[in-house]
């Protein structure tokens, strides 16, 4: 069972779900994300004739290039976070689709929603609610960059408050603070041609919105410490994962580089040939089928850069980790006092009386104030969660 009169609301498979009391699990529709389908596909059926030829035609364009983006009916619409809100049963999430970024309300754990914002440049995901009413998020750039940024309750937008070569995502606000954010951040490492080659090893930054100071709470050269948060004591809560490092260039990479090339090169004009063979004669170039380009499957998902993929459970463990055990979540208390909460942890929220809920990817679970973990519910590919008062 939840925390006493407390809900938890997760994202597995790209679906909001719910976790009631009662230990009763549902699933809530983006009515938003629904009503976007319907009007694309009404626009998609008035302006057909100015298309130059019928979906699925000869010569149309998904028909030649294969792309299905054009069907609203199989448009991608992602829900990317969830943060909980200020009334009893209440939460956030944000949406985003190829042409539009969402920050979307949802009270009496689904019954109504209601449109905070949208936006047709911006991408905002990783939301936390101020108690009043100011909501915080991460900004991506399109220089491949995010920034933290807030949106006070009394304008429409949201503003950047933090800036430079960095990720800077997952803002928590601090209990007892006016507009003082915890998030994680991570400098960007490029090549000198200015393209992405990795990041350096997320840190957590403290940023006092009024007084636009910035200080470092938490780093460590080989770890990663993701989605912290500070409790009502003055804790420091996070995910500590080892860090994986840079992505370095050698001789040897450019090498096999060189010597692959033609063969990329081949690869590449067959394919396309491939298309043509397709379309005109309805058969393929290639005996061995398949597709050119993989993309993460219902099994898969990327976490914080990482494609993991979801196990297979064995008779031994139901619900095994989704990512490795040297995932830990920490407890850094005021006088610096570490302890390992769990580990193999992908997700994690504070609950009321001092509990935490939190998630392996294949089950959530719940650790009280005694130190006794109890599992509340599994369920595969489990992304965030977020505790809920009622």
């Amino acid at each position: 069972m939840p925390p006493v009169n407390a809900a938890v609301v997760f994202l597995s498979q790209g679906r909001i779900r719910i976790l009631s009391p009662d230990g009763n699990v549902r699933t809530v529709e983006s009515r938003f994300g629904s009503d976007l389908r319907e009007k694309l596909l009404r626009a998609q059926e008035r302006h057909s004739w100015k298309g130059g030829g019928t979906p699925g035609a000869l010569f149309s364009g998904p028909a030649l290039w294969g792309d299905s983006a054009g069907d609203p009916g199989v448009m991608p619409i992602y829900i990317t976070s969830l943060a909980s809100g200020l009334d009893a049963g209440q939460f956030l999430y944000s949406m985003e689709s190829d042409s539009m970024g969402a920050v979307l309300r949802v009270d009496g754990l689904g019954i109504e929603e209601l449109r905070l914002w949208t936006n047709n440049q911006q991408r905002v995901e990783r939301l936390a609610m101020h108690p009043a009413g100011h909501i915080a998020g991460s900004i991506r750039t399109k220089s491949g960059a995010a920034n933290v940024g807030i949106r006070l309750a009394d304008v429409s937008g949201f503003s950047e408050v933090t800036e430079g070569d960095s990720i800077d995502t997952a803002p928590s606000w601090v209990p007892g603070e006016e507009l003082q954010l915890v998030f994680q951040s991570a400098g960007i490492g490029r090549t000198a041609e200015g393209q992405v080659q990795g990041l350096g090893p997320f840190s957590v930054q403290k940023v006092d919105v009024a007084k636009g100071e910035l200080v470092t709470l938490a780093e460590e050269p080989n770890s990663d410490l993701l989605t912290p948060k500070i409790d009502g004591k003055g804790a420091l809560w996070f995910i500590r994962r080892p860090y994986s490092g840079l992505r370095s260039s050698s001789f040897l990479g450019l090498l096999k580089d060189v010597v692959l090339f033609p063969f990329r090169l081949l690869r590449a004009v067959f394919g396309f040939l491939n298309i043509f063979s397709t379309v005109f004669s309805g058969k393929s170039l290639s005996s061995a089928g398949g597709t050119v380009k993989k993309s993460p499957s219902l099994r898969e998902l990327v976490i914080w850069g990482n494609l993991v993929k979801a196990p297979i459970p064995s008779p031994k463990d139901d619900a095994p980790d989704l990512v490795p055990n040297s995932w830990h979540l920490v407890r850094r208390d005021a006088c610096g006092q570490e302890e390992v909460v769990a580990r193999g942890v992908l997700s994690f929220d504070l609950g009321p009386d001092s509990t935490v809920v939190f998630t392996n990817g294949s089950a959530i679970s719940m650790r009280t104030p005694d130190g006794k973990i109890e599992r509340l519910f599994k369920e595969s590919l489990i992304e965030q969660l977020v505790v809920l008062p009622l």
